[in-house]
């Protein structure tokens, strides 16, 4: 098929479009898989809290599943660009559905080895697929239609994300969350310790409504790669050129301030959405007395803030710099975790949920503006940003570590530590304010 070109979407006389008619079925066919990482990303987030009450481990190990999850993405993003780049856009996402089927299939053996080291390997093998597919389809949006118009397609092809999480949520709380059993953690100390075969089937038995989704959900993804082996995805720009220059395309890369930038500012941009959305549960728990299903719910709710505020900021980006309105959200969360911490009681809780309103537009217009310009470039430009989801990785222990704190003295006020662990999602907006600041102000790029 022939490749897209800018020129086939313009005359001279109108506007460009975001979405060319002729690319519109490709569009929503990989469009389709934003919502498909979204929902692995959030049926996940909630079982942090699950393994801790189930397997009886800090709060720091149970985090080890979100560095694991996002440890795939680090991993396997750079593999996953020379492969995209060796090969087309369509072989990297055929092979990232595999890995993200094989990774949740691999749920059921750990299930039954009971073996929390086992459900860590199944989920690292998962986003390495998750990798391969984000590293394909965030550029090949991008490339689908015209330059000018390429922040605004992947911002609402990225409106599809919420979405699946949306869905990931609702199935983690009334498919695992509701089903698993109530004992809470002191029960099961006693239990674990008077009976410990009564405990051992406690534990499988919780194993296996979890396993349950899992295993349904690598079957969907293994049919969605039956329709992506047979569907006719188009050509773009430059994908015809699959030589492999590895390091003068690094040089060009680390020479360029403001892709280095958007690489730190994506990093601390998905630390602070999984910290937020991954500890949501343990806030409402430790702070306010809240069941899981009850704290999943808010959970929830900053989701669906989430997906309206995507589509809303979307629109305003016809009118505002990208880097201006990223700043200004920037600021806004701030505020919110700062309220988070030193806020007591639901209106803390509030601010925590409000945040989704303030992260909505980060992740893709961070995208768009550091690979704006990179021509091909861009396809391991994107493997730098999705190696950036390593935040995702490094930061959640690092709060649940301090969550294993004892309070903080502060001397006006005594701090728990959950809600002192919240400081590095403060930490974090400040660096995307910095970035959101020097795009509109220093690297001077307007979309």
């Amino acid at each position: 098929m022939a490749e897209t070109s800018p020129r086939d979407f313009q005359d001279g006389t109108q506007k460009p479009r975001v979405i060319p008619p002729n690319i519109l079925w490709a569009f929503v066919l990989v469009t389709s898989l934003f919502s498909l990482w979204g929902f692995a990303n959030d049926i996940t987030n909630p079982m942090v809290a699950a393994f801790k009450n189930i397997l009886l481990i800090s709060n720091f190990e149970s985090s080890l599943v979100q560095f694991a999850f996002y440890g795939g993405y680090c991993v396997m993003a750079i593999p996953a660009a020379l492969f995209i780049k060796r090969f087309s856009y369509k072989t990297g996402i055929l092979l990232g559905l595999a890995l993200y089927a094989t990774g949740c299939l691999l749920f059921i053996p750990s299930g039954w080895m009971m073996a929390f080291w086992a459900f860590l390997i199944s989920y690292f093998v998962m986003t390495c697929g998750l990798s391969f597919l984000e590293t394909s389809a965030n550029p090949y949006v991008l490339a689908m239609g015209p330059e000018e118009t390429a922040t605004r397609r992947l911002n609402f092809a990225q409106s599809f994300n919420p979405m699946g999480s949306l869905i990931g949520m609702l199935v983690a709380r009334n498919f695992i969350l509701a089903k698993l059993d109530k004992a809470d953690e002191a029960a099961r100390i006693v239990m674990r310790d008077a009976s410990p075969e009564q405990f051992a089937s406690l534990q499988q038995h919780d194993l296996n409504v979890i396993i349950g989704p899992y295993m349904v959900l690598g079957l969907v993804v293994l049919a969605v790669l039956v329709v992506f082996a047979v569907a006719r995805l188009p050509k773009v720009k430059g994908e015809e050129d699959n030589r492999i220059d590895l390091l003068p395309t690094l040089k060009r890369l680390l020479a360029n301030r403001k892709y280095i930038e958007g690489v730190v500012a994506q990093a601390f941009y998905v630390g602070v959405q999984i910290m937020c959305w991954t500890f949501i549960i343990q806030y409402a728990e430790n702070e306010l007395g809240m069941a899981k299903t009850t704290a999943q719910m808010y959970n929830m709710v900053a989701m669906v803030i989430f997906v309206s505020s995507r589509f809303v900021c979307t629109f305003l980006l016809k009118y505002f710099s990208p880097g201006g309105l990223l700043m200004t959200l920037a600021i806004g969360g701030f505020w919110l975790v700062f309220g988070t911490i030193f806020v007591k009681g639901m209106p803390g809780l509030y601010c925590l949920v409000g945040v989704s309103a303030c992260m909505s537009l980060m992740f893709p217009t961070i995208y768009g503006i550091a690979l704006k310009g990179l021509g091909d470039d861009a396809k391991l430009g994107a493997a730098g940003l999705i190696m950036a989801i390593g935040g995702g990785c490094l930061m959640p222990p690092m709060q649940g570590a301090i969550m294993d704190m004892n309070a903080f003295n502060l001397g006006f006020m005594t701090l728990s530590s959950t809600r002192a662990s919240f400081v590095l999602p403060l930490i974090c907006f400040v660096v995307i304010a910095i970035f959101g600041f020097r795009t509109s102000k220093v690297h001077g790029h307007t979309y």
